[in-house]
């Protein structure tokens, strides 16, 4: 069983650092300026190749592993799927269907797999189930702010005067997660979407860590009511 689970956590570990690899591809690539297109890359698809690789290896020895079988693929088939090196296939079958722009999205989809990765390492790291959930939000709500910011800057860049720079394109990000809004509207259909998908996302996370602190300041008030070592009232003796 301890075989087991050292296993498991070292694949945890694998997913999560070749997750962060793929980030940084990503963004050196689109940073660079080479557009949408570079997907098709020889480099780019052999890398992702090796990593959906390591992904399908950590599925398939978590559940050969798993003492309920059928149970562990009902509740992580989610997993197989986002782990298919989809832009090696588009590539390699020729299939022309897909637009670039399509493609270029479909490069995210293993990240999934990276995000369920560290929800695990944050557990380990963080004393309780709160602070791991107050945890893995919170990364959530950042890594979903990069990422719609690279996305919106990839699409916007060009065809919206707005978007000159990358900053632009990060500000947006952050302004429309907090349903604030900025002076930069989209243009493209898909930053169309991307606003509202973000918007969205902002409005289910942010109420989230409002309850956690108030739960937070609530324990701590709670606790100090029932201190045993809390001062008592002074009982002198009556004149």
């Amino acid at each position: 069983m301890k075989t087991q689970k050292w296993i498991s956590n070292f694949l945890h570990i694998c997913v999560l650092v070749l997750s962060v690899f793929l980030v940084i591809s990503i963004s050196i690539d689109s940073f660079r300026g080479q557009g949408i297109e570079y997907y098709d890359q020889p480099r780019f698809l052999k890398t992702q190749v090796i990593i959906c690789v390591v992904f399908l290896l950590d599925f398939f020895v978590e559940l050969f592993m798993s003492e309920r079988k059928w149970r562990y693929l009902l509740t992580h088939i989610l997993f197989f799927f986002v782990s298919i090196p989809y832009l090696w296939i588009i590539h390699r079958m020729g299939f022309e269907f897909f637009s670039p722009k399509a493609a270029y999205m479909l490069q995210y989809i293993p990240l999934v797999r990276g995000g369920y990765a560290l929800a695990m390492v944050v557990g380990w790291i963080t004393s309780n189930r709160a602070a791991d959930l107050f945890a893995t939000y919170l990364i959530t709500l950042m890594a979903s702010v990069y990422f719609a910011s690279l996305v919106f800057f990839m699409f916007e860049q060009g065809v919206n005067p707005g978007v000159t720079a990358y900053s632009d394109a990060l500000w947006w990000a952050a302004m429309d997660v907090t349903t604030v809004g900025s002076n930069i509207s989209p243009v493209s259909v898909e930053g169309r979407i991307l606003a509202v998908v973000l918007a969205a996302l902002g409005m289910m996370m942010f109420p989230i860590f409002t309850v956690y602190i108030t739960s937070l300041i609530t324990h701590k008030h709670n606790a100090g009511q029932t201190d045993p070592n809390a001062a008592a009232p002074d009982s002198g003796s009556q004149s």
